[in-house]
Formats: C-alpha cells, structure tokens, sequence
C-alpha cells in the first residue's frame, strides 16, 4: 500500500507539473502583445519579447504578422485567417469583429529585421546544433537587454560548447552596459572562459584609458571591473597561446609525416644502392594521379562508394609507383652502380621524362581531389586554430607505414638481405646474398612507399605534375639528417625538420625559415657526418 501510495502522490506531482508547463505555453500574456498597439519601437520590443518568451503560440504570433494577418483594434491585437478573427494572445475565436473591420499592420524592413531575430531566438531553444549555432550568431550581432532572459535560458539547457560561448559572449555583452558594476564584474569574469580574439579586444578596452596622470579617464570606472577585465584577458592571452602552439606544433607533425613517407624510401634506396635519386619525388606525383584516377572511377561506377576511394587507392599507388620504380632500376640504375654523377643526372632526366608525361595524359593544370566525408571537417581549438581531420589521418597514416616498414625490415628474409647489402654490399654477396635481386626489391619498395606518400599528399594539396618537386630536397636533407639507411633517423628527422620549420616560419617566414634550416643541417654534418643515428657495418668504421 506505501508503495501505491508513493506512486499516487508522484504521479499526481507530475500530471500537475505538466498542467502548469502546459498552461505556461497554451497562451502568450497579453502584457506581451501591448507594443504592437504603439509605434513602430513598441512593435520591434514586442516582437523582441515575443522571441525570448518562445513556444508555439509565439511563432504563430509572428507568422501571422509575418504573413500581413495581424491587427489591432482598441488595443485588442487579432488576427485574421480569412473571414476568421482570433484573439492573438489565447488563439480563441472573436466574434464581436468582422474581418473587414481589422486593419491589419504594416510590415517593413525594421520589421522583417527583428522577426528574423526573433525566429532566431524560436530556433536557439529546439533547433539542432548548426541551426542554434547560427541562430546564437544572429542574436549576438544585436544582443539587447530585452534577449538576456533568452540566453541565460538558453545556456541553462545548451551543452554544446561551441553554441555557449556564442551565448556567453552575447549574454556579457548586455551585461557589461548594466549600470550595476556587480553585473558588469560578471560578465567580464565570463568572458573569461571564451577564447575569442573579438572578446579579447572587447575586454583590452575596459582597461584601457585616454588622458596621462591626474587627468587620466578610465573606459571602466569601476577598479573591481577592470582587475576582473584584466585577469580574463591573461586567461584568454594563454589559452590562445596555446591554442597557436599547439596548432604550429600540430602542423608541423602533418608536414613531417608527409616529409617521411617521402625519405622512407630514400632511405632504403640510397642506403641500398647509393644511389641519388632525382626522380623520387616524381614517383610521390606517380601516387597522387593515381589516387586521382581511383576518384575517377568511383564517381562514375560506384557513387555510392565515393568515401571508400582513399582506402581503394592505397594499394593502386603502391603498385603503380612500385612498378615505376622498378622499370627506373632495371633499365638505367642498375647499369650506373658506382657512378654516383651520372645516376645523380640519369634520374633528372627520368624526372623530366615523367612530369612531361604526366602534363601529356593529364594536363598541365593543378588537379583537386575531394576529401571523403570521414576526412572533412575538424577540431577547433579556438583562436582560429583547427586541426583538419585530414591531416590527423595523415599522421597516423605515415605511423602505419612506419609500423610495417620496420617489421619488414626487422621480421622478414627479405628486409635481413636490405640490412645486409646496406652494411656491407660485398661480403653479403659472397656469404650468397642476392644482391641484384635485393636491389631491385627494395628500389620497388622505396617507391611504392613514395606513392602512399602521393596518396597523402593528394589529401592536403592540388595534385601537378610538378608536385614531387617540392619535396625532393627536403626528403633528402631527411635522409642525410637522420643517417643512411636509418628508419630512427629518418622519423627523428622528418618531424623535427617539420615542426622547427613551422616555428621558424610563424617567426621569420618562409624563405628565411628554409636557409636557417639548410644552414643547420650544413653545421650538423659537419659535426656528425653519419647523421643522427650511425649506420652500423664495416664500411661504417672505415
């Protein structure tokens, strides 16, 4: 019985909660209505009142207005639905007017510009994300006080972060005008927690005065204010510092990932053969096309796939730049073994020969790739900084590759034949190494490894026939930087090249940042010819 009780008394509690939720909403209060009967200022702050009470019977109101339907006689506000005369404030019929005898109110620009406000303010209380987005957005350009009791509502129930720092910056907008400098303290204490550089020049100018000495005048008379001011933008100051390293920071990772799958294979191939491959950066080209073609079919055949078109590509470009790679070795490297000159000029002509090919079968101009839908978007850190999702995938990407690559190296026959002939060419050929054939398995691998690195790039960049060439140079400073042959050294070096790089650019720009590294490197060799990390063999200790 205590127990049928209990549930008695609570669903009492709760049919009466919902009586009064719906009584609060069936009808607007007249008091709301009673600037439509006044000037065209009386109808806006109605219409403002009418947004930030919210509810159906508001956004009727507003439709009807909206629509040229309502009215006002004798102060009574109605609208008209044909021969039909409704009071506006309870929705019930009037049947004491004719429709004829309603003259109904004048709509202009003023006023279509306040019902956009308050249909935005309808849609900050039950719209999705984006639509209370934009609609925080709208309201904020032209908070007034008359939308405070809106926002403070709205953020009671709002949990994305985004939209309440909108609300936050609006709400402490109207609130930094009230003559009750404890409000205004308030609101410049939650400005605070809003990493915007618009509040950040909001909040310098409560602090800030005109006037020197005695005759100084502060933009904020309260001190209480102004110290509040002041310790929200140190907070702002140090979240957008953050925020912008850690965007620089981030940015260089995506760069040296990109860095590094180009160097992977240099490191491979030249710590193999020793060969100086000119045209490595042209088989990253190779990979990007390629990516590009894969796009191609997918549109035409399987649309409905169109996302699935970078994982597809993946083993398309490792194959395509693979078997470049391999026509190169075979039919001029392999003859130029020793002759580092003539190699180093054999493949920039093997470069040439393949941007000219590919201008031929795709066209001089720069090709654009469209991200898949999992690629798009991003992490915004606030202070402009986002942090795409595509390069976030590039990094893993490149960590991936990193990953089988050494296992490869490390676990298998044929990466213990690499480690031998880059040690000591010589002795694993008379201990029965193939070296031929080692060669040409690891300049296929150098290169497919090159294309994936196309792949990525094809993410972030315009995909040309001059694509590779920007990243030839670079990829080799890597491979010296790091040490012939030396995965370690190659990542140590991609990464830090790529974020001392950002940093440096960020500091100097980008053409001072490249000789400052350059120079570095220069210094770096001649200190530690064998780079970061030493390759490990006899010719090593010679």
């Amino acid at each position: 019985m205590k127990f049928l009780s209990n549930f008695v008394f609570r669903l009492g509690l709760w049919c009466a909660a919902m009586a009064l939720a719906v009584s609060a909403h069936a009808a607007v209060h007249p008091d709301t209505l009673v600037g439509f009967a006044g000037d065209f200022s009386g109808r806006i702050a109605a219409i403002e009142a009418l947004g930030a009470e919210g509810g159906d019977d508001a956004r009727r109101i507003l439709d009807a207005l909206e629509a040229g339907n309502l009215g006002v006689i004798d102060n009574r506000v109605l609208i008209v639905e044909g021969d039909t005369v409704l009071d506006a404030a309870s929705g019930e019929a009037v049947t004491d007017i004719l429709a004829s005898e309603v003259d109904t109110l004048t709509v202009n620009n003023r006023i279509r510009r306040a019902l956009s406000s308050a249909r935005a303010a309808l849609i900050l209380i039950s719209g999705s994300q984006p639509e209370r987005l934009a609609a925080a957005n709208t309201l904020g350009e032209s908070a007034s006080p008359t939308l405070l009791p809106l926002f403070e509502r709205a953020l009671a129930a709002e949990e994305d972060a985004s939209v309440r720092a909108v609300l936050i910056r609006a709400a402490a907008r109207v609130n930094l005008t009230d003559p009750d400098p404890t409000l205004r303290r308030k609101a410049a204490q939650d400005l605070g927690s809003v990493t915007d550089p618009a509040v950040r020049n909001l909040l310098a100018a409560l602090v800030g005065k005109t006037g020197e000495g005695s005759a100084a005048t502060w933009a904020e008379p309260d001190a209480s204010v102004r110290e509040a001011a002041a310790e929200s933008l140190r907070a702002i100051d140090r979240r957008i510092t953050l925020a912008q390293s850690t965007g620089t920071i981030f940015t260089g990772l995506s760069l040296g990932s990109i860095l590094l799958l180009a160097a992977l294979g240099l490191a491979i191939t030249y710590g193999v053969m020793g060969v100086i491959n000119m045209a490595h950066g042209e088989l990253l080209m190779v990979g990007a096309y390629a990516t590009f073609v894969v796009q191609g079919l997918f549109r035409t055949y399987l649309p409905n796939w169109i996302d699935a078109y970078v994982i597809v590509a993946l083993p398309v470009a490792f194959t395509i730049a693979a078997l470049v790679g391999v026509v190169m070795e075979r039919l001029v490297l392999r003859h130029l073994y020793g002759r580092p000159l003539e190699s180093l000029l054999a493949t920039w002509g093997l470069s040439l020969v393949l941007i000219q090919a590919a201008r031929v079968i795709f066209g001089p101009q720069n090709l654009e790739l469209a991200n898949p839908t999992w690629m798009s978007g991003g992490i915004d850190l606030g202070a402009g900084v986002v942090l795409p999702f595509n390069r976030i995938v590039i990094i893993f990407f490149a960590g991936f590759v990193l990953l089988l690559l050494w296992m490869m190296m490390q676990k298998t026959r044929l990466g213990m034949f690499v480690r031998a002939v880059t040690q000591n060419r010589a002795m694993a050929g008379c201990v029965g190494v193939p070296t031929a054939r080692v060669d040409t398995l690891a300049f296929a691998i150098g290169s497919g490894v090159a294309g994936l690195g196309g792949v990525a790039l094809s993410q972030i960049a315009n995909v040309g026939p001059a694509m590779g060439q920007g990243y030839i140079v670079d990829a080799f400073m890597v491979v010296v930087l790091g040490g012939v042959g030396q995965l370690a050294g190659a990542v140590w070096a991609a990464l830090g090249l790529g974020v001392v790089s950002k940093f440096l650019e960020g500091w100097a720009g980008a053409v001072i940042a490249k000789i400052l590294v350059l120079l570095f490197i220069i210094i770096f060799i001649q200190k530690r010819p064998q780079g970061i990390f030493a390759l490990k063999g006899r010719f090593a200790d010679d």
